[in-house]
């Protein structure tokens, strides 16, 4: 079977980076200036713009597409103003991005985020022994670390290097002043296990694409390439998997959980639109693996699950024009039919039923035609 060749990522050229850093630097400046609620309206009144425009179209697409598959009982229309809450809510991200560094102190935090149901997280982190927090691209995902740091528990995040050194240089020194200390993720093996070693908790973005050489497991029904790193640490050190997300409220939410006069209330208001609560979903134990007859397939597909349950709880808060599901498992890319193996240990799973299961094969079976179709 040929398979398409995958073009190399194009660049901007080198002379670019200072003029483009620049750029960034002056918008973000800019958005100081106005304040947190201007910025944030400004950047979620043009999201609309770029989502339309030609060269995000296939992006806009795939993000209905996702959401199609995802969300089946949904008509097209609320698909569609989904996809669409989507890219303005990753403009709003775009805004915190550069005014997070300044709002979030150690007195200014409180402002912004409202502290929910950490408990059982925070007792994985207060015995100072080897912790993996988890996340995905759900809500603001470094809300979590500038909490955490604010609660006294300074995290170690992944973190994919970006084409432009001086912006690197810039989120290392940010984020480092509030306790989320940034790993390369390009040599994170060799300095990964000497972190938790010291039994200091190390964070992970866990909902991306994996590869051809990933760990396939159901996401929303449907395989998905996730990492074997975070199962394969956890059971190195007998370290929990804590799975969190920080979502965004408004002021309708805070009226109803605490009433028009509440402290909820008043905070919500007066953070605008950059308010979040954070929640600790699951935690994943080695006592819960331990009796697993795959512990690694186990806990890599529960932390997706706990994933899978952040973007349900807020769907249109998740980057929906990612490519989650991009890479395909080996018995798609050869045509051969779902391994009876692989079923077996899907049906395994505590929470997913026959139905389920069979959810997931058909729609093996369709990725597979679709691949095959592709390449003739």
């Amino acid at each position: 079977m040929r398979h398409k060749r995958h073009r190399p990522k194009k660049r901007l050229p080198g002379w670019t980076n200072p003029l483009v850093y620049g750029a960034i630097r002056a918008g973000a400046a800019g958005l100081n200036t106005i304040g947190v609620e201007p910025a944030m309206r400004f950047t979620r009144g043009i999201a609309p713009l770029f989502a339309k425009f030609f060269v995000s179209r296939a992006r806009f697409q795939r993000a209905v597409d996702n959401l199609s598959w995802c969300f089946p009982s949904w008509d097209p229309q609320t698909v569609r103003e989904h996809a669409l809450e989507s890219y303005k809510h990753m403009a709003c991200l775009a805004s915190e991005i550069a005014l997070a560094p300044r709002l979030l102190s150690e007195d200014g935090y409180a402002l912004h985020v409202e502290v929910g149901d950490l408990g059982p997280g925070l007792e994985a982190l207060r015995h100072g022994k080897p912790c993996i927090f988890i996340t995905g691209h759900a809500g603001n995902w470094e809300l979590l670390g500038y909490t955490l740091a604010a609660l006294g528990f300074p995290m170690h995040a992944l973190f994919r290097p970006l084409d432009l050194p001086a912006l690197n240089d810039w989120l290392f020194r940010t984020r480092s002043r509030r306790g989320i200390t940034l790993v390369d993720k390009f040599g994170a093996a060799e300095r990964l296990p000497a972190i938790l070693e010291r039994g200091l908790p190390v964070g992970f973005i866990a909902d991306q694409n994996a590869g051809d050489r990933g760990l396939f497991v159901p996401f929303f029904n449907r395989l998905s390439s996730a990492y074997k790193t975070i199962g394969l640490l956890a059971m190195r050190y007998g370290a929990p998997v804590v799975c969190g997300h920080a979502m965004r409220l408004s002021g309708i939410d805070a009226d109803a959980r605490g009433g028009p006069g509440s402290d909820a209330a008043r905070a919500s208001r007066n953070a605008g639109l950059f308010r979040y609560r954070i929640d600790v979903v699951d935690v994943v134990r080695p006592e819960d693996w331990a009796d697993q007859p795959d512990p690694l397939f186990y806990i890599t597909a529960r932390y997706r699950r706990a994933i899978e349950t952040m973007v349900r709880r807020a769907p249109e808060q998740y980057l929906w024009m990612h490519r989650y599901w991009k890479s395909r498992p080996r018995h798609e890319r050869e045509g051969r039919p779902f391994p009876a193996q692989l079923r077996e240990k899907i049906a395994a799973l505590p929470w997913v039923d026959e139905e389920d299961v069979q959810t997931i094969v058909d729609r093996s079976a369709r990725d597979a035609r679709e691949i095959a179709a592709t390449a003739r």
